[in-house]
């Protein structure tokens, strides 16, 4: 397959990465293309301001969760269709796990995905000095990739006696400068960015910095990098098709189980591939909010709870009473579900809010949740299963991560994590033959039978509910 693509990394987080691939992305619609855009690692925000930008859904693509085959699959899928394609980078451009590898880095996908990138300097307070940074970043791994310079946050005036000294002394292409746009910033809190629903003027800013860069940045460069780009196969890879193409996986479809998956203020932390294999598996999704619902939609067979920010919303959602009980009585009465961080702590028995205020929860799992001043077992985790009766992913090891400032009394002891390079290690997750609930977030394109296993539980619920009719 014939993909345009270039991926925006930098040295560091904080360098300007998500805003100027936002204003990237706008530049290109402007111009009459329509991009697809990634971004590198599990993070749930940044592809929500890509989406903002460019109208349809943005992708995730991590090298920690899938391996090369699966990764080039996925980017292909979603970059049929798409004149070029932008990936964003993800903290500094070679760091990866545990903070000693660059196995999951930026560098990582780009090597797995064959992308030329466009390395973000921000160079406030720089000058000549920003070629050394550059140097080193080119040297540092002889397959660097870098294909490009971005300058942000440089003048013009600088831009034009730097860029010349880069390209005779680097041999790096410079494809343009970023101004120091004070209109143009993204506010951060305790997950990260803000929600983009909550930045004034998003888009008013977004089309400021697209102005800009169409007068700063040398799209013509740009361009040309991207079409350089080595062609992929983006096959589906085996053992994705063993799972997709099975006899379980067509007894599924031929069922259609209602999926309800709760999505709010609340709960808004998705994977896009998590529920397109879902839908692909055959079941049917459905949306509900436990903020303004009364309860979850009728004839459910399961329920899934992503991540999210709960804590901002506890008082509200434990106000739902009714949405409370009825999740309850579900889930005791054997219904199937899924739930992760943010979707976990509403299950508990409380959850402490951003003020230290305590509210009851749904009380389907024990333990109360409670805040903490640091994150906790911040990362990625491999986890194998500590008992038969949980979903065990086709006895695979299943990849996750964590990143949570909140924790409970009782995190669960049904699944041992465990963190790649390090020695690390801990209990967790709350799990019976129909219940998987932890802090733990899953990508199911890394763990395709679980996902297969919840849904093939949600149709056994379902014969059962038939039954007592």
């Amino acid at each position: 397959m014939k993909a345009p693509r270039i991926m925006l990394a930098a040295g560091r987080s904080g360098s300007g990465k998500t805003m100027i691939t936002c204003g990237l992305l706008r530049a290109l619609q402007q111009m009459g293309k329509q991009p697809a855009a990634f971004k590198c690692g599990p993070d749930y925000i940044d592809p929500m301001f890509h989406e903002q930008v460019i109208g349809a859904p943005s992708c995730n693509l991590d090298p920690f969760f899938t391996e090369e085959e699966t990764t080039q699959y996925l980017f292909c899928k979603h970059a049929a269709g798409h004149d070029i394609s932008v990936l964003e980078g993800v903290m500094g451009y070679y760091d990866g796990l545990g903070g000693i590898s660059t196995k999951g880095s930026a560098y990582d996908l780009a090597g797995m995905t064959k992308t030329p990138v466009l390395l973000v300097v921000d160079a406030k307070g720089m000058s000549v000095s920003a070629l050394a940074f550059i140097k080193g970043y080119l040297q540092y791994k002889e397959d660097s990739r870098i294909a490009g310079v971005i300058f942000n946050r440089m003048s013009e005036m600088l831009y034009r006696e730097i860029a010349p000294m880069a390209e005779k002394e680097l041999g790096i292409s410079c494809v343009g400068f970023v101004p120091e746009l004070k209109e143009c910033h993204l506010e951060s809190r305790h997950l990260g960015l803000v929600m983009p629903d909550e930045v004034e003027n998003l888009q008013e800013q977004v089309n400021l910095l697209a102005e800009t860069l169409q007068k700063t940045l040398d799209f013509e460069k740009i361009l040309a990098i991207a079409e350089g780009a080595e062609e992929l196969s983006g096959k589906m890879p085996e053992a994705l098709c063993k799972v997709t193409e099975s006899e379980a996986a067509a007894k599924v479809r031929a069922a259609k189980p209602i999926l309800a998956v709760a999505k709010d203020e609340a709960f808004c932390f998705f994977y896009r591939d998590n529920l397109e294999l879902l839908a692909s598996l055959g079941a049917k999704i459905e949306y509900f909010s436990p903020l303004s619902d009364a309860e979850p939609p009728k004839n459910t067979d399961g329920l899934l709870f992503c991540g999210g920010y709960p804590e901002l919303h506890a008082e509200e959602l434990s106000e739902n009473q009714t949405m409370r009980t009825k999740i309850r009585d579900n889930i005791r009465q054997g219904m199937p579900v899924l739930a992760e961080c943010g979707g976990y702590m509403y299950l508990s028995e409380s959850m402490e809010d951003m003020d230290g205020n305590v509210y009851p929860m749904v009380q389907a799992v024990p333990g109360n949740v409670y805040r903490t001043k640091k994150l906790g077992r911040f990362g990625y985790i491999t986890l194998t299963p500590n008992t038969k009766d949980t979903f065990r992913n086709g006895g695979n090891p299943v990849r996750g991560h964590e990143f949570h400032y909140f924790d409970s009394t009782d995190c669960g002891s049904a699944w041992h994590a465990a963190k790649p390079l390090r020695k690390r290690n801990w209990e967790c997750i709350h799990a019976t033959k129909r219940m998987m609930a932890g802090f733990p977030h899953l990508y199911y394109m890394a763990s395709p039978h679980l996902a297969l296993e919840f849904l093939e539980q949600c149709v056994s619920y379902r014969k059962e509910q038939e039954k007592t009719r």
